[in-house]
């Protein structure tokens, strides 16, 4: 029998369904995109407009693919189950029991009768799932950790996450080495709270780092993301002494104000996070720092909103998701008074959006007549597209070899990417 997997959202999601593509696999499914016999949706609902799309795909797939087994799971589905109970899907499930999807299925056909598999409460244990080979990607996402206790006011994943936790450090040190052993030469540690890893045991992500630093033939080790307050002074020395750490961090601001920061529950003010910032930037000058921001946060005046603009501009980051505020239900933002008009999340969104473009580009401008080594993901006729450690995309007016590294003198910038050559 054939399948494919819609997946939607984080680096976590793709992940899982990685893994699950290749239980699949080894159950003899075959991978198919036309018409397959069993369609697998790994859902999100990190947004309004997260859910909606999760939702409004799953509908069309149902629309267009009549005889197809139809099988849900992830966060939307966990945290909008009524809804999803309506749509008559084969097997609906949250977020835990991926690692046991295959099984579902194989159930399923035997018997014939929908599975539906939920969980109370936020309390378990670290999912094991374990990936040999990324199948269209140079580089690799390894899942270390999972779940959240921030419970940030405006933010369901806590609720559809559960709680923190980590994979086993032996664990994750042979996954890591089985995947370099597959030519992946960069590798993306990723969580939902990935900062938070090995919180309760006798390790931390520096030690992960620094263990894994020593696998022959990783080249790269990415971090998906972290929140500032997990960026302690041993992670700040690893930073700067450890050349396998890329330079690139994506680090959550969400408000440029310390009063909205405070109302979100973010557990720094913008001082602290500044601090940390310029700590950062001493141990590696030509870092890439990245970030999220909400715009139209309950209350949020235009003055709080001229604070966040300053704020960023102090920070220099070199790329921001915006984001206007999504009120989700069930949350304390949700219940708050003083909630703002779309129309002027729009307004501040599309302005705060023009200083992003500014700050991108001076940043892309840093490197003109610079050489950059660069890691080539894809390659087309005539040209090819990599990344930096920093995460710059570089195009090279050249067809190269994929998943290989090439030295390129950078010559032009713009707000998106860079161009090079190759030196030869």
């Amino acid at each position: 029998m054939t399948f494919k997997i819609v997946t939607f959202g984080c680096k976590v999601n793709s992940y899982e369904s990685e893994y699950i593509k290749e239980q699949m696999e080894k159950e003899k499914f075959i991978y198919s995109d036309d018409n397959p016999d069993i369609i697998i949706i790994n859902t999100c609902s990190v947004t309004n407009v997260a859910d909606n799309k999760s939702l409004k795909s799953i509908r069309s797939i149902k629309r267009n693919n009549p005889h197809s087994m139809i099988v849900v799971c992830g966060c939307s589905a966990e945290h909008n189950k009524d809804k999803y109970l309506d749509l008559d899907i084969d097997i609906l499930m949250g977020n835990r029991d991926k690692s046991i999807l295959v099984n579902q299925i194989k159930n399923y056909q035997k018997n014939k009768k929908k599975i539906v598999d939920f969980y109370e409460g936020r309390d378990t244990t670290f999912e094991n799932m374990s990936v040999t080979k990324f199948s269209d990607k140079t580089r690799a996402f390894v899942k270390i950790q999972d779940g959240c206790d921030n419970f940030c006011t405006y933010c369901v994943i806590p609720y559809v996450r559960g709680s923190v936790r980590s994979k086993d450090f032996e664990s994750t040190i042979e996954e890591i080495k089985s995947l370099v052993n597959m030519n992946h030469q960069e590798i993306v540690l990723t969580g939902i709270d990935t900062g938070s890893y090995g919180r309760g045991t006798d390790y931390n992500l520096v030690d992960l780092i620094k263990e894994i630093s020593k696998i022959d033939g990783l080249k790269r080790i990415r971090i998906s993301s972290i929140e500032i307050t997990s960026i302690t002074d041993e992670f700040i020395k690893e930073l700067k002494n450890n050349p396998k750490i890329c330079g690139h961090l994506h680090i959550s601001l969400q408000s440029g104000s310390s009063r909205i920061l405070k109302l979100m529950n973010r557990k720094y003010t913008k001082e602290e996070y500044l601090n940390l910032v310029m700590r950062i930037r001493n141990a590696r000058p030509d870092i890439n720092l990245t970030t999220d921001v909400i715009v139209g946060f309950p209350s949020e005046t235009e003055d709080d909103f001229k604070e966040c603009i300053v704020f960023c501009k102090e920070c220099k980051f070199s790329k921001i998701h915006v984001f206007p505020y999504s009120k989700r239900e069930g949350t304390v933002a949700a219940k708050m008074k003083d909630q703002i008009d779309n129309s002027i999340k729009k307004k501040r969104a599309r302005e705060l959006i023009k200083i992003d473009e500014e700050l991108q580009q001076n940043y892309n401008k840093q490197f003109l007549n610079k050489e950059l080594n660069v890691l080539i993901e894809e390659v087309k006729d005539d040209y090819s597209v990599g990344h930096t450690e920093n995460y710059l995309k570089v195009i090279v007016d050249e067809k190269l070899k994929e998943n290989e590294c090439y030295d390129v003198l950078i010559t032009s910038a713009s707000v998106e990417e860079v161009s090079g050559k190759l030196i030869k």
